[in-house]
């Protein structure tokens, strides 16, 4: 890496596309907790499109916005030079969606359920999230690869996994 940690403002973020995608549009530039701002930028988002995406239209917008987010998500912390910064949020968005669409048709209760497991999941970091976690993580000050880059979306992944897992096996145990 080629100089000290950059933290994100609003002018940072508007001077490349991949920071508009990796820091969510600005919900990563929160000053305390910006996992918890994009996974609500997330949510609002979902409300407001999910009446016209069909399983196919999700498929492609968490599919492709994957793609498009390992290049954003890798190119913005090369830009920060920090391996894994907290202001990068899309993978938490799109981890998210994933659960959100999942679970559909839920009720408002049923998605603040989702939310309050997949913050707990992706910020505690327990067994499997924190694997996910430390798998690709590169040292601080250290070059910031592509397989970081990966890294960065693919704990989040995890934790959606087991927040999903949790919520199948109630429904299962409650009929």
């Amino acid at each position: 890496m080629t100089g000290a940690p950059i933290r994100p403002t609003l002018g940072f973020m508007l001077r490349h596309p991949a920071r508009w995608i990796a820091l969510g549009f600005g919900s990563g530039l929160a000053p305390k907790a910006p996992g918890t701002f994009g996974t609500l930028w997330a949510w609002g988002v979902f409300l407001l499109i999910s009446p016209w995406l069909t399983d196919l239209g999700w498929v492609v917008l968490i599919g492709g916005g994957t793609v498009v987010g390992w290049w954003a998500c890798t190119r913005c912390a090369q830009h920060m030079n920090v391996p894994d910064p907290g202001a990068i949020v899309w993978d938490e968005v799109l981890a998210f969606w994933l659960i959100l669409w999942l679970i559909a048709p839920s009720s408002l209760l049923g998605q603040l359920i989702a939310f309050g497991l997949f913050r707990f999941f992706d910020a505690a970091k327990p067994g499997p999230v924190g694997w996910a976690d430390r798998l690709f993580k590169g040292e601080r000050g250290g070059q910031v690869s592509w397989a970081q880059g990966w890294g960065i979306l693919f704990d989040d992944f995890v934790a959606a996994g087991c927040t999903l897992a949790v919520i199948a096996l109630y429904r299962y145990v409650m009929g």
